[in-house]
């Protein structure tokens, strides 16, 4: 079992920018995939950003140039720069494991973009 927490979200302006991140419980090196996603009210779901092993790391195209990912292998930690915030980046953010065909999920952050 991993336990992922998040941290970071709040209340920001358009434009402002947030950097969430993820605390594993245990190793995150040679995972599958690290990686980040969001929910929005009324809404599916979706896949933000992620690293999969091979370290290429790929983004969602609403967010290509405004959000990066990162990791700290040695801290355990995943980040998520958020610069460039629109109101539509309103969400719940979701940090995610897999490894060895497992799924692990954190609680989430709430990421909040006034106009």
């Amino acid at each position: 079992q991993v336990q992922l927490v998040e941290s970071g979200g709040g209340l920001v302006q358009a434009g402002g920018s947030l950097r969430l991140t993820c605390a594993a419980s245990r190793s995150i090196f040679g995972a599958d995939r690290m990686a980040w996603f969001r929910q929005a009210p009324g809404k599916n779901r979706e896949l933000v950003a992620g690293i999969p092993s091979s370290g290429i790391t790929n983004v969602a195209d609403s967010v290509k140039g405004r959000f990066t990912i990162s990791t700290d292998n040695a801290k355990n930690t995943i980040y998520l720069q958020m610069n460039g915030l629109k109101p539509e980046d309103t969400a719940v953010y979701y940090c995610n494991m897999v490894n060895y065909g497992m799924v692990f999920w954190g609680k989430g952050t709430l990421v909040t973009v006034s106009s």
